[in-house]
């Protein structure tokens, strides 16, 4: 059809449709994870489903797989307390596999990413089955604002009546008249969505990208047609107070290129002699430092752009991997180091990315947790939603107002999508997973990006947005882009309040 077979959207969509329409109808979503767990276990489907609602805490809209897990626990624990005298057999929950995440984090605890996951073999069924699973997962967080219909539905009958519709961007482009033309897909057929150039949100039109998914009001013609009334992104809730609570401070960091030669390595060191306590700390943060979270870009790599080699301090990339763990191996003990990779480091460059290799691992001591990117983990319970950010490019690239200068502005896109990297086939490299690792299924307390070497901070509906910067001052390469960096700042978040300040060791 267009550039990628998105058709096969429609291929298999009803199996799932029964239980996340049951949750939906109580006012419930499901993560995938918690989906996934629902498919396994045996029995009647809606009597399972009256016991996990049952069991649910009113305030709770996004069911995690780790609250599933608990209810079903506490219910087989009834029952078998209930049946212990009658010869009843194990649990059918037993030895089930449920996530790892069923108890507490105490520290920091890796939650998803893709590392030793990857399925992809870059088949017709992986692209079908990866624009499936998007589709499917932000639909349901669509239809909790939005009472929509089938695109097949848009017959003649259908003419001149205000229709909704949630469908995949497959193209926008602007008429010779000056209008602006969307065509949309669900799994039951494509329409064209016109947006008269006169409309009130023809200037909020120019905000869709390809390939997101949206939701639609209009009128239709009839004839598969629909004269846009209104947008509808799939958001986040409104919130205004900080999503999670915490102890101590986590230190967010990105972007250090050890192995070129703009690496701050004398800021480096100013950085970690504040943060060992060598020096006068009069604001007492350092002794509050619990963790330090790395968005990619660890090292410089090798031949990552052209005419890098004149740039590099050391050429050999496991020189480059053991001088950046001499950096974080200088750090006090007490504090945990979480390190996710970005498209500098020698890991694939198709996205989603798996955490560093284990013959660098080797090079790091003491508390380390390796990450994908993107990935989540838990900070003493605080969610963070990491990922290194190249798809920046992207938004810069295609969305009015947004700009380097500014990265939190394109990573609050991001949240309003419910979507790392919504453009697919343009500068970030996808591979075509079974799930569809970019869809932000819940709300963070944080997103922590990286990438493009300015920092920027910024809150939106209770999510703490953190571009984190670099420790990198200006190659020749970024003053031929003029990218201006902003080096040697670190963003520090009290997990107890989620306030963010930045420390400034250039």
């Amino acid at each position: 059809m267009l550039k990628t077979p998105r058709i096969g959207l429609r291929e298999g969509f009803d199996a799932d449709r029964e239980i996340v329409q049951r949750f939906a109808e109580q006012g419930y979503q499901l993560e995938p994870e918690a989906l996934e767990i629902l498919r396994r276990i045996p029995g009647s489907r809606p009597d399972l489903m009256l016991r996990i609602i049952g069991g649910l805490d009113k305030s709770v809209a996004v069911i995690p797989a780790s609250h599933l897990s608990s209810i079903l626990s506490l219910a087989e624990s009834r029952r078998s307390l209930s049946s212990s005298h009658s010869g009843a057999g194990p649990s059918p929950l037993a030895n089930r596999g449920l996530p790892r995440d069923s108890s507490p984090a105490a520290g920091a605890e890796l939650k998803c990413d893709i590392t030793g996951r990857s399925t992809c073999e870059g088949g017709y069924e992986d692209f079908v089955r990866y624009f499936r699973d998007r589709y499917s997962r932000i639909r349901e967080i669509l239809s909790r604002r939005l009472n929509s219909r089938p695109i097949e539905s848009l017959g003649k009958s259908t003419s001149g009546r205000e229709v909704s519709l949630i469908g995949m961007i497959m193209d926008v482009k602007t008429t010779a008249r000056g209008n602006r033309v969307i065509e949309l897909e669900d799994p039951t057929g494509m329409v064209t969505a016109v947006i008269q150039k006169d409309a009130e949100i023809f200037e909020q039109s120019s905000l869709v990208v390809p390939d997101e998914v949206l939701g639609i009001t209009g009128v239709s013609d009839g004839n598969g047609r629909i004269f846009v009334k209104s947008l509808l992104w799939p958001d986040m809730p409104n919130q205004t107070e900080p999503l999670e609570k915490g102890g101590g401070c986590a230190l967010l960091l990105s972007d250090l290129h050890v192995g070129s030669k703009y690496f701050m390595e004398a800021a480096w060191r100013r950085f970690a002699s504040w943060l060992n306590g060598e020096v006068e700390d009069p604001s007492g943060l350092a002794a509050l430092v619990k963790y330090i979270v790395i968005a990619g870009d660890m090292v410089d790599g090798i031949g990552i752009y052209p005419g890098q080699e004149g740039d590099l301090a050391i050429k050999d990339i496991y020189e480059q991997y053991e001088a950046a763990a001499g950096c974080l191996n200088s750090i006090r003990k007490g504090i945990s180091l979480i390190i996710s990779p970005g498209n500098h480091d020698i890991v694939r460059q198709a996205e989603p990315q798996p955490a560093l290799p284990e013959a660098i691992q080797k090079y790091f001591h003491g508390d380390v947790l390796f990450a994908g990117n993107p990935a989540w983990v838990t900070l003493g319970g605080v969610s963070v939603l990491i990922y290194h950010g190249r798809s920046i490019d992207d938004f810069v690239l295609r969305v009015p107002g947004l700009s380097y200068a500014a990265p939190e502005k394109a990573m609050v896109e991001m949240l309003k999508r419910r979507h790392l990297s919504p453009i697919y086939g343009s500068r970030v490299s996808i591979a075509p997973e079974r799930e569809d690792h970019y869809v932000i299924s819940r709300p963070p307390a944080i997103l922590h990006c990286g990438h493009v070497h300015t920092v920027g901070i910024a809150r939106y509906k209770g999510v703490a947005v953190i571009n984190s910067g670099t420790w990198q001052s200006q190659t020749d390469f970024q003053k031929k882009m003029n990218i201006q960096p902003q080096p040697a700042i670190v963003p520090i978040v009290d997990l107890g309040t989620m306030k963010v300040r930045k420390l400034i060791f250039a």
